[in-house]
């Protein structure tokens, strides 16, 4: 069941490169006339909610596999081979197996969203996804009732990943959500930007995008996902429990224990651009901060 979430704005509204900036001139222009009241709601929601262009969303990257530097990824992982690509789906589901990229594309909707993405390391940028509901790819799979938890794991391919020769990490790279949260509408596996297919640096073919959390969370170029009962191992907290929770939501009252979360940059804000406030939930409170009532958020960081 997908679109289960409006979003205001499409594609179109983010034109990137070029277009991008006529745009912002062109609003800036009627944010001064006061004409920018009258128009519609998604253009005036992406006034405030700029897309970053596709050279920054593709050149400035984490993915360890391919080195430790923001520039790394994109200058070696034309390395990995994407195609043919699987996901193993297993554990509590109903029909685990190996799914084909191309079988899954064949049950999916595919929609477009611009989410807000925010960095542990207090960076952010705003980028256009494409893709589809995870709740529509576990319901392919028939989540059992004993199911509490989502598993993800990255491809470990030391032969095609130079960074994996260094144990920055334990890899394979890991991560997990509960079940509510994987189920969410605002959860998504993204399969495009930019009205484009993934580039590698950013996780291709298929990712995870969970725009209310420190993107840590979101894993790239995912290969098996398993339904537990259990609350998975992940490889930030497997590193470091002390820095970097289970959970990490968003959170701008949760300092991390070396920086503040308070405020963030925007990447591609210019050298001498303002910090910005940090939201919580990274904006989507609305949607997601039920997930979590009665729950200690600075406990359960």
């Amino acid at each position: 069941m997908a679109r289960r979430w409006t979003n205001d704005l499409t594609l179109a509204d983010a034109t990137p490169e070029a277009a991008f900036w006529n745009r912002r001139q062109i609003m800036a222009g009627l944010a001064g006339s006061g004409l920018a009241a009258a128009l519609g709601t998604g253009v005036r929601a992406e006034a405030a909610l700029e897309t970053n262009t596709w050279e920054e969303v593709t050149n400035y990257c984490n993915f360890y596999e391919f080195g430790t530097g923001k520039g790394e990824p994109s200058k070696y992982a034309d390395r990995m081979t994407t195609t043919p690509w699987s996901v193993k789906i297993d554990g509590l589901v109903d029909k685990p197996g190996e799914y084909s990229f191309e079988q899954i594309l064949g049950e999916m909707t595919l929609e477009e969203r611009i989410y807000r993405f925010r960095c542990v390391e207090a960076w952010s940028m705003v980028v256009p996804w494409q893709g589809f509901e995870l709740a529509d790819l576990l319901n392919l799979a028939g989540v059992q009732d004993g199911a509490k938890y989502v598993a993800f794991e990255t491809l470990y391919r030391p032969s095609e990943m130079p960074g994996t020769a260094y144990k920055v990490l334990d890899w394979p790279y890991r991560e997990g959500l509960r079940l509510d949260e994987a189920m969410n509408p605002l959860t998504m596996m993204a399969t495009g930007i930019f009205g484009k297919p993934l580039p590698n640096q950013n996780g291709a073919p298929l990712r995870l995008v969970v725009p209310w959390k420190y993107g840590f969370k979101s894993i790239k170029s995912v290969v098996r996902i398993t339904l537990t009962d259990q609350e998975p191992p992940t490889s930030w907290n497997m590193a470091n429990g002390r820095e970097y929770g289970f959970y990490s939501n968003v959170n701008p009252d949760v300092s991390h224990p070396r920086w503040s979360q308070a405020s963030e940059r925007r990447i591609g804000g210019g050298l001498f651009a303002k910090r910005q406030p940090t939201r919580m939930f990274n904006g989507y409170g609305n949607e997601v901060a039920a997930l979590y009532d009665g729950m200690d958020l600075a406990q359960h960081f």
